[in-house]
């Protein structure tokens, strides 16, 4: 774990479900956010010690890019009682636009967060891209409905799940991960207006921190 500034952490960890044909690192970043009175936690995956002592004083909140990237989530919940704000998962009709599969394969949903839907454990409190959070994030549309890139002001950090990403050849969006239909001019022009931003750290959870230029770059 390092800290970027007072207050800002980054961590990487090992990803469970990472297999050697996946283009990106085994290792995923997580990150957190505290400023005294809250603690904010960006899709976490095996957070430190010294970052969940910290909830026992602090307004603690988990924050997810999408469902899919909930990682540890499930079990902070029960270590430290934070709600969870996240996009609402893939209804049936929406796995079956996107994977073109039927409806007896989309059976129920996307699995992603049924725990939390359930509402026997945790809170959910979710989200749609666009949407202004009153734990002071702010999240923009993406490559998916139910994706977001969230911006921090307060501490001029923006943080990307996987549209915007680093497999070792610098920030971008993965065109690989673009479902058909959605174009990477699509995508970068609705995150544009985050160059208008003063940004100063530019968080990737897959890949990890780096500086306003790349975010330059991969939206140019």
């Amino acid at each position: 774990m390092r800290e970027l500034q007072p207050g800002l952490w980054h961590w990487n960890a090992p990803h469970p479900a990472w297999s050697a044909d996946e283009p990106w690192d085994k290792a995923v970043s997580s990150y957190a956010i505290d400023d005294g009175q809250r603690l904010l936690l960006f899709d976490p995956l095996a957070a430190p010690a010294e970052i969940t002592a910290l909830a026992a004083d602090r307004d603690a909140a988990i924050v997810l890019t999408a469902p899919w990237h909930e990682r540890d989530s499930r079990s902070l919940v029960k270590q430290i009682g934070a709600p969870v704000f996240t996009p609402a998962p893939e209804s049936e009709d929406d796995l079956m636009e996107k994977y073109g599969i039927t409806r007896e394969q989309a059976a129920g949903g996307s699995p992603d967060v049924a725990w939390l839907r359930s509402g026997d454990e945790g809170e959910g409190r979710f989200y749609a891209p666009g949407d202004l959070l009153p734990i002071g994030v702010e999240t923009f549309p993406s490559r998916e409905t139910n994706e977001a890139v969230l911006w921090v002001e307060s501490r001029r950090a923006v943080i990307a799940g996987d549209t915007l990403v680093d497999f070792g050849e610098g920030l971008v969006i993965p065109e690989v991960w673009l479902r058909e239909g959605v174009t990477r001019e699509q995508v970068a022009r609705g995150l544009r207006p985050l160059l208008d931003l003063p940004v100063e750290h530019v968080l990737a959870t897959h890949g990890g921190p780096t500086d306003p230029d790349a975010l330059a770059r991969a939206l140019s």
